[in-house]
């Protein structure tokens, strides 16, 4: 049976909105995995941290997996400290999904995960993670079918994939999104808390182009992959994994889960998602070779 995971949350969400959140993915959510901790910006972590232990048990107590992510930008010696503690080998049962290279040689041979922000662009990369202990890797968001198909295909982990929510795209050591509130990143007063799906970037004709989430910059397009998934899962993709946007993402697994197991069409899996993203473009223009912004249809 194909996997469904939520991934980690990208966005600086208050803690009653994120602790509410992962209670009814717990209690409701028909997901398998589910990825909690920072990624984004370690200056988030002071608000962040207090809720984990909680937030681990509920989801346990709901018979989800519970996957530990790093840092996916190491900048200092307190970030390099930061995912040192996470990664060490007395962090607990729980797998650590890697999404730095330094993360990943901080697991002294340990199990792990690696995230999409580790460039595993192709079978000899997934072949050397493996070697240190990968045993999942979920690929970037640029790769066509085929060369997700060579990758799987070389059998040597796990493969999984982003179907659902904008994609990563850059992760800056500079913050754009405070500038864009005329703000230093020293001095951001964590602004990025008020846009709970990301700040819209424009072109100069007005047209949505990208989204910044402090550090980081994404689509603005939200991936939707309902139209492949049966060529995913014959190109070797087990895990499928939805990116946490600000909408019901308990009703977003329930219309994958129902995807995944052949109950409802692509068709349908549009339509239901339209509606509880309304504003919301889809795009799968990377898995056909073209830019991502595109949404082909399924051949």
């Amino acid at each position: 049976m194909t996997k469904l995971t939520l991934g980690p949350l990208a966005y600086n969400w208050p803690a009653d909105k994120r602790r509410d959140f992962y209670a009814r993915i717990a209690d409701e959510a028909p997901v398998d995995t589910v990825h909690l901790g920072e990624v984004v910006c370690a200056k988030r972590l002071p608000f962040i941290d207090p809720l984990l232990p909680d937030l681990i048990e509920r989801l346990e107590r709901g018979g989800k997996e519970v996957v530990l992510s790093t840092l996916a930008l190491v900048m200092s010696a307190e970030d390099r400290q930061i995912n040192r503690t996470l990664c060490d080998e007395d962090h607990g049962p729980w797998l650590i999904e890697a999404n730095d290279l330094s993360a990943v040689h901080q697991m002294a041979a340990q199990d792990f995960a690696v995230g999409p922000l580790v460039n595993t662009y192709d079978e000899g990369t997934a072949e050397y993670l493996a070697s240190l202990g990968a045993t999942r890797i979920c690929l970037p968001p640029e790769l066509s079918l085929g060369t997700i198909a060579t990758i799987a295909g070389a059998g040597l982990c796990e493969i999984e994939l982003q179907i659902f929510g904008r994609l990563p795209l850059a992760i800056s050591a500079r913050c754009p999104h405070a500038r864009a509130y005329k703000l230093r990143k020293d001095g951001c007063q964590f602004i990025c808390g008020e846009d709970p799906d990301g700040l819209d970037v424009e072109t100069l004709d007005h047209q949505p182009f990208l989204v910044v989430n402090g550090l980081q910059t994404q689509s603005h397009a939200y991936a939707e992959y309902s139209g492949e998934l049966d060529a995913l899962k014959s190109a070797g993709v087990e895990r499928y994994r939805l990116s946490p946007q600000d909408c019901d993402m308990v009703k977003v697994a329930d219309i994958y889960r129902a995807a995944l197991d052949g109950s409802i069409d692509a068709a349908e899996t549009q339509a239901r998602l339209g509606l509880l993203a309304p504003n919301a473009t889809f795009s799968n223009g990377f898995l056909y070779g073209r830019a991502g912004v595109e949404h082909a249809e399924a051949s």
